[in-house]
This record gives structure tokens, C-alpha cells and sequence, in this order.
């Protein structure tokens, strides 16, 4: 497995490439972190899925998730990946975007021993994480630098995949482009968050707009950010032979 692949850069949608990756006819997905639940949204709007229930940590976000009225095939529920409210064996997918590594890092193993728990035996795992690299990552560190626990996160799926909890499927390695029309639109989305309390000095905060400005142009500041999808599978129950009949 590898953490990043600088060769497998080209511009790609990650919805796009998950709707085509997952068997998505009748299946019941569980989302871990949906955020806005704005993928929760493209996951419904297939009109492919039988049911979706999308988990939360935030309760800012989670309260502002619940009053929406047009997903009726959607149960928000609040939680984090590390305790998932839910039976065993329930669900034939589940989905993670760019949140294993928001987890703490002494329970990221669990979380994954929890997604390997409600998957059905064959069931699928997406879980897509940011790679530690690039011009907006080189922003994002001036304020919150997240090597440590993104480096973390591989780890324990690394961990998963060799205990066999959880078999690696293969690995997509693309770039996601991120666009501001400017830089209150970036500090509205990536410092003035619920999930997160960043708190800059006045310094710090001028320091970070200026490199951020340094990419403006007239049509704002565009950015590509390298992406990892650690695709993995439940192994599936083995059969029991059957022994033959007995000869005459």
C-alpha cells in the first residue's frame, strides 16, 4: 500500500469516480462524517440505493442536517466513526470522505474494527483521504498542520488490511480541484468552521491570507489537491464443504 502516488495525479470528481466504482442497485450505505451531507446528496439522487443513513460527530452540523426535508431515503444520526450506532453486519457499503484522519489517532483502529463490524461479509469500504501535499495543503498548514494524523490514518487501514479485517481492493490515487471565489469564501469553508476551533492570531491570519491571495486571479483561486481512496472489502463467510454422497 502507499500512502501517495505523484504520478497518478490527473484531475478527477470523486463522486463521479464513486458512482462508478460502487455497486450501488439496492444497497444499504452508512456514511461516516457527512459534514453538509453534500455527497449524501449525490448518493440519493441515484435513485440507485434502498437506504442511506449518514453519521455525524458535529452537533452543530448534525442539528442543521436534520431540518432537511427532501432526503426521505436518509436517517442523520449523530456519532462518531469509533462507536457507529448500528447492529452488526447491517450495511453493504459504507463511505468515508476525508474523515478517518479526524478521528482520534488512538481510535482510528477501532473505527475501522467498527466498519468491518456492520459490513455484510463482501460489503465494501470507500475511504478516500487528502495526501499530504500541494499548494492548498501548503496553506492549510500554516494553521493546521495535519501530517501527523493523516500519516495516522494510513497507518491504521495499513493495520486493517494486514490483520485481514478488512482486504484491500485496490488503491485510486487522483486530484481534487478546490475553487474560491475569494478569500472570505476560503475563510467561511476552511478556518471558520464548527467541527474545528481554529483560533489564528491577527498575525498568523494576515500571514495566511497573503498566501492565499497569491493564487488569486480574476476568476478566483483554484486549486488541485492529491486524494487517496483506500477501496476495501469484508471477507465474505466461508462456506462450509459439503461432503459427497457415499458409493455403493
Amino acid at each position: 500500500m502507499k500512502i501517495a502516488d505523484p504520478a497518478q495525479s490527473a484531475p478527477q470528481d470523486e463522486v463521479q469516480l464513486m458512482l462508478a466504482e460502487l455497486p450501488l442497485a439496492g444497497a444499504s450505505v452508512l456514511e461516516l462524517g457527512c459534514g453538509k451531507a453534500e455527497k449524501t446528496r449525490a448518493l440519493a439522487a441515484t435513485g440507485r440505493v434502498r437506504e442511506i443513513v449518514a453519521l455525524e460527530v458535529d452537533t452543530i452540523q448534525h442539528e442543521q442536517n436534520l431540518l432537511l426535508t427532501d432526503l426521505p431515503n436518509v436517517s442523520f444520526l449523530h456519532g462518531g466513526a469509533e462507536a457507529i450506532p448500528a447492529d452488526d453486519e447491517g450495511f453493504d457499503l459504507v463511505v468515508m470522505f476525508k474523515s478517518l484522519h479526524h478521528v482520534p489517532v488512538a481510535q482510528m483502529d477501532r473505527a475501522l474494527g467498527e466498519i468491518a463490524r456492520v459490513l455484510k461479509p463482501g460489503g465494501l469500504a470507500w475511504i478516500s483521504e487528502p495526501v499530504y501535499a500541494g499548494n492548498f495543503n501548503d496553506i492549510l498548514c500554516l494553521f493546521h498542520d495535519e501530517k501527523v494524523v493523516r500519516e495516522a490514518a494510513f497507518a491504521a487501514v495499513c493495520r486493517t488490511v494486514a490483520n485481514n479485517h478488512l482486504l484491500l481492493k485496490k488503491q485510486l490515487f487522483f486530484s481534487a480541484r478546490s475553487q474560491f471565489e475569494n478569500f472570505e469564501q476560503f475563510d467561511a469553508r476552511m478556518i471558520r468552521v464548527t467541527h474545528s476551533n481554529h483560533r489564528l492570531s491577527p498575525s498568523l491570519y494576515e500571514e495566511v491570507r497573503e498566501r492565499f491571495m497569491s493564487f488569486m486571479t480574476s476568476q478566483g483561486a483554484s486549486f488541485l489537491n492529491p486524494q487517496r481512496v483506500d477501496f476495501l472489502e469484508k471477507p465474505g463467510r466461508v462456506e462450509t464443504a459439503v461432503p459427497p454422497a457415499p458409493t455403493s
